[in-house]
């Protein structure tokens, strides 16, 4: 595969991961609003299913009900797994603790690649670049100080939420040749609202209507929803299914890189040396990790 014949899906996973880094303050700003990490993820995947409605709205079911099972495992690993895990973990563990165990992602998808994918057997610039990348997401995470906090609860689900993120990314990958985008993450949706059933018996809570009414409420939801939720699982499942689950997820390593450019640009955070080494990394690693 030449680079030049699938820029356009790099750049649409590049976009992606762009967005999904300021996912993660958003989500805090919900949190510290009273809503619960279970809801927030409940109600940014109605709004996303109720959009996705508009876009694909004929084609129901799949084509038989062995792809419609996997299609309930992508709304499990890739909708209520991963956000009640990773929304947890952003409620009981430092937003940087989640920054950085997540990366471990793109490796997580490289291994179970090389199980269920033998014949994709993965580079070892790849590996190359994740371990350069992770050095480098290290350095932007904790700008240059080491202020990792463990927070065993905490940091075990972010763990979970990376495996759970491989795992909708393998899946994808055996049904992304069948159908199309759309399609897809509108069953990401509708099966995520569904399996996350067991997790509100777990943690039931109550609708206290008027916090929709605030400002950073609603505008924070219609961004997950919309942009974060439809908008961006369209662009990464057409991505996955040119470009692979293995050099997608490689983009995940950007995120962090685009929470420290949000803080610098919108809150004026300063930069130091540690923390631009860490750029150069992270864009060293992801380049070294698309190479053949």
């Amino acid at each position: 595969m030449r680079y030049n014949n699938k820029i356009w899906f790099h750049l649409l996973a590049l976009l992606t991961v762009s967005l999904w880094g300021v996912t993660f303050v958003s989500t805090k700003v919900l949190i510290q609003n009273s809503l619960t990490p279970i809801a927030i993820f409940l109600y940014r995947s109605i709004i996303a299913w109720f959009c996705m409605m508009l876009i694909a709205p004929k084609k129901l079911f799949a084509k038989n009900l062995k792809d419609e099972f996997w299609m309930v495992a992508l709304g499990f690993f890739g909708g209520s797994l991963y956000f009640a895990a990773e929304n947890h973990a952003l409620d009981c563990t430092l937003v940087s603790n989640v920054s950085l165990i997540v990366c471990i992602a793109p490796l997580v998808t490289a291994f179970l690649s090389m199980i269920f994918f033998p014949q994709e057997r993965p580079s070892w610039k790849l590996f190359a670049g994740a371990v350069i990348a992770l050095v480098g997401v290290a350095l932007v995470v904790f700008n240059g100080q080491l202020v990792f906090q463990l927070s065993p609860w905490g940091d075990f689900l972010t763990v979970v939420a990376a495996a759970s993120w491989a795992c909708y990314c393998i899946v994808l990958r055996h049904l992304g040749t069948r159908y199309d985008a759309a399609f897809i993450t509108r069953k990401v949706f509708f099966y995520g609202c569904l399996t996350l059933i067991p997790f509100i018996c777990l943690e039931p809570w109550q609708i206290d209507v008027d916090v929709f009414f605030k400002l950073p409420v609603w505008s924070n939801l219609l961004f997950l929803s919309v942009i974060a939720s439809m908008l961006c699982f369209l662009m990464w499942n057409r991505a996955q299914k040119e470009l692979g689950p293995i050099i997608t997820t490689n983009y995940i390593y950007i995120i962090p890189l685009v929470g420290l450019l949000t803080s610098v640009l919108l809150l004026d955070e300063p930069v130091n040396t540690a923390m631009l080494i860490g750029c150069v990394l992270i864009l060293s690693g992801v380049f070294l990790g698309q190479r053949k």
